[in-house]
């Protein structure tokens, strides 16, 4: 019984570890990927002279506590609107869901957009947009917010790594205009995952 017992508990615990190492190596090649878009002249959004010296984006350490699985509702009848962004511009999105769940104790709510932009390349079709701002923001990460990107559709629950949370173009480059999370997309504690502020 207690032979069983052990075993299964083994075994879970060894599900977890690997569940974990997934994620880890997820987020590696989500990373690796988005830093060599950085370094390539044609695709960077870096200046030439940041281009010139970038070795890299400064990210807080992998945690799997900012790996979250959230519930999912979705806002099929929200109204569409046109997003702050930057500059003048105001793009169309249209709340697409909620996404609820529980981060250092805390229930969090973030909602999940879509944007209505008919030029939108028909490989994106399924993209969905995660702005958010956080206890961090404008001290230890950009004071701009960052973004995650979610593949749709979504089920009733949704896995939402923080740690692949990135800055916006904008946060390097001024010659681009970034969508601003609303201010609903607040997550009122320090999200000390993903990508930090790029320089001052």
């Amino acid at each position: 019984m207690r032979t069983g017992l052990l075993a299964l508990v083994l075994a879970l615990a060894g599900g977890a570890h690997a569940q974990e190492q997934a994620w880890r190596d997820s987020a590696a090649a989500f990373w690796s990927r988005t830093e060599a878009e950085f370094a390539d002249s044609a695709t960077s959004p870096l200046k030439a002279a940041d281009r010139g010296v970038f070795h890299g984006l400064d990210r807080f350490p992998y945690d799997p506590a900012f790996h979250v699985t959230a519930r999912f509702t979705p806002t099929p009848d929200a109204t569409p609107f046109g997003m702050v962004t930057t500059t003048a511009r105001r793009p169309q999105y249209q709340a697409h869901g909620r996404l609820s769940f529980t981060l250092q104790g805390r229930p969090c709510t973030l909602i999940v957009y879509r944007s209505l932009d008919p030029a939108q390349d028909p490989a994106y079709a399924n993209y969905l947009f995660l702005p958010f701002t956080d206890g961090t923001s404008g001290e230890e990460t950009y004071g701009g917010g960052r973004y995650i990107d979610l593949q749709g559709p979504l089920g009733p629950t949704v896995e939402v790594d923080f740690n692949t949370a990135y800055n916006p173009y904008c946060a390097y480059n001024d010659r681009y205009s970034c969508p601003v999370p609303p201010k609903e997309n607040f997550v009122d504690l320090p999200v000390r995952a993903g990508v930090r502020k790029y320089h001052d």
